[in-house]
């Protein structure tokens, strides 16, 4: 089950719908477990910055964070609930630095937060870096093409 909740009332406009479609997409590709409970918490800036001083010592505001992993959460020594942190913000900065639509890049951030709570992470290899970047790419455009 995902549960998506928006805590920015800036941002009312997203479409939860879209957000989980990419998130069910990854998933039925890379996942083969029991299905899981993931939480998507949209959030401002200063709450995403506050929390990426808190767990990564990073005081500025960042697109998404991902806690907690799939296995994790099955295990009861390490259970975490597997959650997605997304800023609009951030989202919409960067939207117009690659030139894309706001829509696009919260698919991309969807998308890449679930690539975290598979176990990727871009910022221990390069080789990691590529291969989640290729992934997230391939089910974007995937998503794109389901449309």
């Amino acid at each position: 089950m995902i549960e998506f909740q928006n805590l920015n009332k800036s941002y009312s406009n997203i479409d939860p719908e879209k957000i989980i479609d990419a998130i069910e997409l990854v998933l039925r590709e890379e996942y083969s477990g029991e299905e899981p409970e993931i939480s998507i918490v949209v959030i401002s800036s200063e709450e995403m910055q506050e929390i990426n001083n808190r767990y990564r010592k990073k005081d500025k505001p960042t697109d998404v964070l991902s806690f907690g992993t799939l296995k994790d959460y099955f295990s009861e020594r390490d259970f975490i609930l597997p959650e997605i942190i997304i800023c609009p913000e951030e989202v919409f900065i960067n939207s117009k630095e690659c030139q894309e639509s706001f829509e696009d890049s919260m698919i991309k951030v969807a998308i890449h937060g679930t690539l975290h709570l598979l176990g990727l992470d871009h910022e221990k290899s390069s080789e990691e870096e590529k291969e989640m970047f290729e992934k997230q790419d391939a089910y974007f455009l995937k998503y794109l093409n389901k449309k």
